[in-house]
């Protein structure tokens, strides 16, 4: 992090990078195309299967912008990396709470997310009513059919961390939405905080499913060998049946019950 630069400088570097190209494009159009670009140039750097795919929706969507324009991008990605790297010791949502602060809730359809204090309490209340017997399976596996931004994952590592656990190798993710946004906001959010994640664009009632984007560290230290992910499944977990240790997936909609 810039030694000379405050989270808080950090935070309104961005949201003042945005504003200002929001002026000709619409600040949820930049908001997105940051999320989409930025997420883009973290997967091609680790999943080649999509890379091809994923360079030309780069492509098409640098061609929206003029070269003095796009040089504010990377920019843009420095004071996030900064503000997530403030939070490392304790993940915070910090694109959920841009996002409302830039007042996009209302451009899109009243879209809310769930405050971070709220999920950060939920966590804390997951760890403290279920046995997760990290010690004996090595990790915990954490399910989220409808990620958000991120903030209820971000919670649950918070509390790990709380609870003696590192959240970057005790616990993989698998995280769904149906809003493509929110898939990146999730995605970015996971992969810079080190988390191990698969992150899948899809409708976990239909059980239909886009994309499937991997977390560096979910791809680099092989968790696609430690964790079998299978395709969307709307299956519920009782508490009762993780304290028993009868099924290792922790689902977060089923806490939230």
């Amino acid at each position: 992090m810039n030694k000379n630069r405050t989270s808080v400088d950090s935070r309104k570097e961005l949201i003042k990078a945005i504003q200002f190209l929001g002026h000709r494009y619409s600040a949820w159009q930049v908001f997105e195309d940051f999320l989409a670009m930025s997420a883009i140039s973290i997967s091609n750097a680790v999943d080649w299967v999509n890379r091809e795919k994923r360079e030309n929706q780069y492509l098409s969507i640098v061609k929206r912008y003029a070269k003095e324009e796009l040089n504010m991008f990377p920019k843009m990605f420095a004071f996030l990396v900064e503000l997530l790297e403030s939070h490392a010791e304790h993940p915070h949502d910090i694109l959920g709470s841009i996002f409302h602060e830039l007042e996009l809730h209302n451009k899109y359809k009243g879209q809310f997310f769930t405050p971070q204090h709220i999920c950060d309490f939920m966590g804390m209340v997951a760890i403290s009513e279920n046995n997760l017997d990290i010690n004996k399976r090595g990790f915990i596996s954490l399910c989220e059919p409808c990620a958000g931004s991120g903030a209820m994952i971000l919670g649950f590592a918070k509390a790990m961390k709380k609870s003696g656990y590192n959240f970057q190798q005790h616990m993989v993710v698998t995280a769904t939405d149906i809003d493509p946004k929110c898939v990146f906001m999730t995605y970015l959010q996971l992969s810079l905080y080190g988390i191990p994640a698969v992150v899948v664009h899809g409708d976990t009632i239909s059980m239909k499913e886009w994309s499937r984007w991997y977390t560096p560290v979910y791809m680099l230290n092989g968790w696609a060998m430690r964790q079998q992910h299978k395709k969307i499944e709307a299956t519920e977990v009782s508490a009762e049946q993780i304290s028993k240790g009868e099924n290792e997936q922790l689902t977060l909609f089923d806490i939230a019950l």
